[in-house]
């Protein structure tokens, strides 16, 4: 039968391109995912300012947790801590001791914003930490002076810092007036430096006996084994880690461990995800394929040919267009995943210095899962068409509607049962990271279920349509007989429609709705005159609070910690008077019970009143707190809420994203000349505040949709060029017995119509029931569903305009030569 098949599918060129498009498309956004897995597992950060050092000491970016998994077995899980872990500073004198080390540099790294500079990587370190780069000076001489600076090449032509020239830069205690006095020869690309002398570089770091990495050069090849040792003899806490080759770059770059773990979590949805809507496109495409077959099946079946030969001859066809579309498809794919990679780039979800991995295995997945799809498609869709009796064949190929198998309506029962199932999950799931990928596969298996159960769907929704069509004197009528016969065509078009509004409101709509409860709760909750940001240095804060009519000063943190292995949003505060400007919507306890020792947690997350709680911070620093407060507006104000001291010690950028001000009356013009010798902070009234919080958070919801927007779009266009394609002889038969074109094409318009508004009404039921329980559980019940009217209607608008192009242009190619018999 494989003869058969490569015959048929070179005879048959036409009827099997939809199929070749489907498994393309599907080939190429798979290998585009998979790209950003193989990113996020193989990615390497290369090394900037820690090039020239062979060995480099610094602490260890990860938390540890010992886990148990039961019959005495236990397993060590690893996740990355927020920012910097240092380590301390008398270690460098006991490596440099040793005899085979040659030299040893130390580094700090604190925050410095520079006028022009980039607003993050803008990082301040001492003259010392120079060999570690092998810097060398292009101009002018090496900082001597407190307020003297060197500044890289790239640093110094993006801000115009020549030597001799005066800078104004922010850091954590104040903003500064820095006179550059030379240049280095070398650049960096991922980041600004700015060397200070190394006593103030180490007064401005702030962190006393530590630093941020130690660089070794060697005197002898056993300099690593030996530093080693030394760290092994000594313990401290958190961990000390020796590194080389391109793992000195995740100790420069400690953001690049979280924006793997966050590649690897993406990747690993979209490709899930991609790999499911693949499916179930290609199911319809084949099954369409092989239906508009059935004669030329039924003939085999007529000439002997048993079923099985005949579900072979299938598997054959698919396996041959699936490997050239596979192959290309997954090759296709390598430009996806780059281009994927450089949008979360500009989106900062991902830092630059992470490159894009070209790896043949994305390439070899892609196209071994879509043969495979297209393969186990094949014979899916061939099972009813091989099944019946030989002296049947001819019979069943008689274009009536074929009846649903109870296989496939216990499968569809059981799909819907599943996405129930999910559906009623999302109540009791009360975060984002959890509910978000519930709220995919319960939409997925929804959309699986109607494929399954397409025809009795399509045919019920058929009946009830048909009456307003039959007002159409010839075009509707002709329409509705047409849809009534041909129930399992109607469904082959409804099943893409339908994904697509469903993920398209899904998407859309799920970040509205966190969006909105958030705003909802910042709005509550904010009792904020004005807001002063970002990135304020303490001085400022203290000449905010001076201004006359000011009460109260809130300055505002935000970081993540980890509780174990899992990650808590925190805003830390400063607790004085904290009622004025912050309403958490205090449930249990006490905010004034705020300090060093002490935090308050967000209701729903399993904390209680007085319970101890144990903290990694954002360097790695183990904290222990007492839980002295619940507060409801978690959205709005993160997971956690701590103390303003004990959090700005831990963080690489001690700055305060916010400060808020409440007084009497006090004006944004006396708030701003209190702010003049700070430039680039402002003064914001609450609801521009607010509305600036609101509109984060959704860039990586709208790449999806726009993958799977276009994925499905394809295949929609691809469905109905086949469907009306393959319906000549009806339209000849039309023709000859006085149809006119134009009745014909108001009959294709009133099928299209229809399918558009049964996918509609199916599409907005999925998506609706799936995302009234998302908002329950991620509002915990305080907020309903945030539905955008202008977005709804161009979904909606959208999706029509889809099937009006796929039906117009394919009939206008079938109807355009006359019927000669």
């Amino acid at each position: 039968m494989l003869r058969f098949a490569l015959a048929t599918v070179r005879h048959r060129k036409a009827g099997f391109a939809g199929a070749f498009v489907a498994l393309f498309c599907a080939a190429a956004l798979i290998c585009g995912c998979g790209t950003l897995l193989a990113t996020g597992i193989a990615g390497e950060v290369r090394p900037e300012r820690y090039a020239a050092a062979p060995l480099l000491v610094a602490g260890d970016q990860n938390v540890h947790v010992v886990q148990d998994e039961g019959k005495g077995r236990t397993k060590v899980k690893a996740k990355p801590i927020a920012d910097r872990a240092w380590v301390p500073a008398a270690l460098a004198e006991r490596i440099r001791a040793l005899p085979s080390v040659r030299a040893v540099a130390t580094e700090v790294t604190f925050p410095v914003l520079l006028p022009g500079g980039p607003a993050s990587g803008s990082w301040g370190h001492g003259w010392e930490s120079a060999p570690l780069a092998g810097l060398t000076l292009a101009a002018g001489r090496a900082p001597s002076a407190p307020d003297e600076v060197v500044l890289d090449a790239a640093t110094a032509a993006r801000t115009h810092g020549s030597p001799g020239a005066t800078l104004r830069a922010r850091t954590a205690s104040g903003t500064l007036a820095l006179h550059v006095v030379g240049v280095t020869a070398q650049g960096f690309a991922a980041q600004a430096a700015v060397f200070f002398t190394p006593d103030q570089a180490r007064q401005l770091a702030g962190h006393d006996g530590l630093v941020s990495a130690i660089g070794v050069f060697p005197a002898a090849p056993s300099a690593g084994s030996d530093v080693q040792a030394l760290i092994n003899a000594a313990p401290a806490v958190p961990a000390v880690v020796v590194r080389t080759g391109a793992d000195r770059g995740a100790a420069e770059f400690p953001d690049a461990s979280t924006a793997r773990a966050r590649l690897i979590s993406m990747g690993a949805v979209l490709a899930g995800t991609s790999l499911i809507v693949a499916l179930l496109v290609v199911v319809g495409t084949f099954g369409l394929s092989i239906q508009q077959r059935q004669r030329e099946i039924a003939v085999l079946r007529a000439v002997a040919a048993t079923g099985r030969q005949v579900r072979r001859m299938i598997g054959g066809e698919a396996l041959t267009v699936g490997l050239a579309a596979g192959t290309l498809g997954a090759v296709a794919g390598l430009p996806v995943g780059g281009w994927l990679h450089d949008r979360f780039v500009a989106l900062d979800v991902i830092p630059s210095n992470i490159p894009v991995v070209r790896s043949p295995f994305p390439v070899l997945a892609a196209a071994g899962a879509t043969v495979l799809a297209g393969w186990a498609a094949a014979r899916i869709s061939a099972r009813r068409a091989t099944a019946i009796r030989p002296v049947e064949a001819l019979g069943e190929a008689c274009p009536r509607p074929p009846r649903l198998s109870w296989p496939r309506a216990l499968c569809g029962a059981l799909t819907a049962a599943g996405a129930l199932a999910l559906t009623l999950l999302l109540t009791v799931l009360h975060s984002d990271a959890a509910s978000t990928p519930v709220c995919f596969v319960a939409v997925l298996l929804w959309c699986t279920a109607l494929a399954l159960l397409g025809s009795l769907a399509a045919g019920g929704a058929t009946a009830v349509l048909g009456l307003p069509l039959r007002l159409s004197p010839v075009g509707g009528y002709l329409a509705a007989h047409n849809l009534r016969t041909a129930a399992h065509r109607l469904a082959s078009v409804v099943t893409p429609l339908t994904l697509l509004t469903a993920m398209a409101c899904t998407i859309l709509f799920s970040q509205s709705t966190l969006a909105h409860a958030a705003g909802d709760q910042l709005a509550r909750g904010d009792r904020a005159d004005f807001v002063v940001g970002p990135r304020v240095p303490s001085d400022a804060a203290a000449a905010v609070a001076a201004v006359p009519g000011v009460r109260t000063v809130t300055r505002l943190l935000h970081t993540q910690v980890r509780d174990g292995l899992t990650e808590r949003s925190v805003q830390a505060v400063t607790p004085e008077r904290l009622s004025d400007t912050l309403d958490l919507g205090v449930t249990a306890g006490d905010l004034g019970g705020l300090t060093d020792g002490t935090a308050a947690a967000a209701a729903g997350l399993g904390y209680r009143v007085g319970e101890r709680i144990r903290l990694t911070l954002a360097d790695g620093t183990p904290a222990e707190l007492t839980v002295v407060a619940l507060y409801a507006r978690g959205l709005g104000f993160g997971d956690l809420t701590l103390a303003h001291d004990l959090v700005a010690a831990h963080v690489d950028v001690p700055l305060d994203d916010e400060v808020l001000v409440r007084g009497a009356g006090v004006t944004r013009s006396a708030l701003a000349a209190a702010l003049r010798t700070d430039p680039g902070i402002g003064v914001l009234d609450r609801a521009a505040a607010q509305a600036a919080q609101n509109t984060a958070g959704a860039e990586i919801g709208y790449v999806t949709l726009g993958l799977i927007t276009a994925f499905v779009s394809i295949a929609v266009l691809n469905t109905l060029a086949m469907s009306i394609t393959d319906r000549r002889q009806e339209f000849a038969a039309l023709h000859l017995v006085g149809a006119t074109r134009r009745q014909v094409r108001r009959m294709l318009g009133w099928e299209t119509a229809t399918a558009v508004v049964i996918a509609t009404a199916f599409g907005l039921a999925i998506a609706f029931a799936v995302l009234v329980t998302y908002a329950d559980g991620i509002t915990r019940g305080t907020d309903a569903l945030a539905l955008p009217l202008r977005r709804l209607a161009l979904v909606m608008a959208g999706t029509a305009a889809l099937a009006a192009v796929g039906t117009w242009l394919p009939a206008r190619a079938a109807l355009r030569a006359q019927p000669r018999r």
